[in-house]
């Protein structure tokens, strides 16, 4: 995103990151930003650190990214703020809208239509944006981690309270539903021009699915402690569509896919996707995890450890830090059983 507001100023700057951030592929932000005007020296062409020299002349474009990426579409409608013209995103698969909604809140002139198939957002550049007063939600994908160990976890009954529940990302919610979840939506309202919700959860004997009604984009981040709601589920669950899984922090598949098979769980990954043999009871669990400084590996298999006949061990859970601070603590409040190393 900071890539997107640089790439139409005129000034240089270096980026790097962790570990985790050096190995994420940026050229899918460094195309577009260069068409922009946007100049780029990335290690290997196309990952950090990297130097970039944003555009003395930025130029509209209209482009229609080749992946599903909310980041992506948003990098480039950040650089439209400072760029004349009307700068367009064209996309096949329709990702989360924070980014439009906020700057329609604050006075950037952003319309959306579908058109062909695509859903198509147009911004006019150089707009005078107001400030606002705006309440935050609950991340759903944070509140992910509650929902699934409430629903596999025997006898949990928990109401997670102001939920974020923009209709772009609320896969997760859909899809415990479909494997059986109970999950009921309650105190619907709007905050900071978002849908907001309390969800309250109680645990449920899921079952497999191999035919997922949710559009991957809606939950792409939720993936992995799904994978770990389909390990304890009674049978087999197939997902599929999940590519951009294997470009996240982690190859998010394979290490989900070894974590599982270290904690005896039985499954085949796929270049796009994964089947999971449920067990419908408890893990065996006793395997060691590689976390890859992963948040979300980590977390994921926090939560599959409660239900897990001996310990998973996470080789390092520091990450969590990054996203959710206050995971641990909120976990052990509610009894689940972490216990952090030295």
């Amino acid at each position: 995103l900071i890539m997107g507001l640089i790439a139409s100023h005129d000034i240089t700057v270096t980026m790097t990151g962790d570990a985790s951030l050096r190995g994420r592929p940026m050229g899918r932000v460094i195309d577009p930003l260069s068409k922009v005007g946007a100049s780029f020296a990335a290690r290997d062409g196309k990952f950090l650190p990297l130097t970039m020299t944003g555009s003395q002349t930025p130029l509209p474009i209209d482009y229609t990214p080749p992946m599903a990426s909310a980041q992506v579409k948003s990098a480039v409608l950040l650089a439209g703020l400072n760029t004349p013209g009307t700068t367009t995103v064209r996309e096949k698969v329709a990702t989360r809208d924070h980014t439009e909604r906020m700057l329609s809140a604050m006075g950037a002139h952003i319309e959306v239509r579908q058109e062909d198939g695509l859903r198509v957002v147009t911004l006019v550049g150089q707009p005078e944006l107001k400030p606002i007063s705006l309440e935050v939600p609950g991340d759903i994908s944070s509140a992910a981690f509650v929902l699934v160990a409430a629903s596999i976890v025997p006898g949990s009954d928990v109401t997670i309270e102001n939920v974020g529940m923009n209709p772009l990302r609320t896969g997760i919610v859909d899809a415990l539903k479909a494997m059986g979840g109970d999950i009921e939506v309650l105190n619907e309202r709007t905050l900071g021009g978002e849908p907001v919700a309390d969800l309250h959860v109680r645990a449920a004997e899921l079952k497999g699915v191999t035919d997922l009604p949710v559009d991957p984009s809606t939950m792409i981040d939720e993936f992995p402690v799904l994978f770990c709601a389909a390990a304890v589920a009674n049978g087999t669950s197939r997902f599929t569509g999940l590519e951009e899984l294997r470009v996240k922090e982690s190859d998010r598949l394979a290490v989900m896919a070894k974590g599982l098979q270290a904690n005896g769980v039985k499954l085949t990954e796929h270049d796009d996707g994964i089947e999971i043999e449920g067990i419908g009871a408890m893990v065996p669990g006793g395997g060691e995890v590689e976390s890859h400084l992963d948040h979300r590996i980590a977390m994921a298999f926090s939560v599959l450890g409660q239900m897990a006949d001996s310990p998973i061990t996470i080789d390092d859970a520091s990450p969590i830090q990054t996203s959710f601070p206050s995971f641990i603590d909120l976990m052990t409040g509610m009894g689940a059983g972490l216990k952090l190393g030295q």
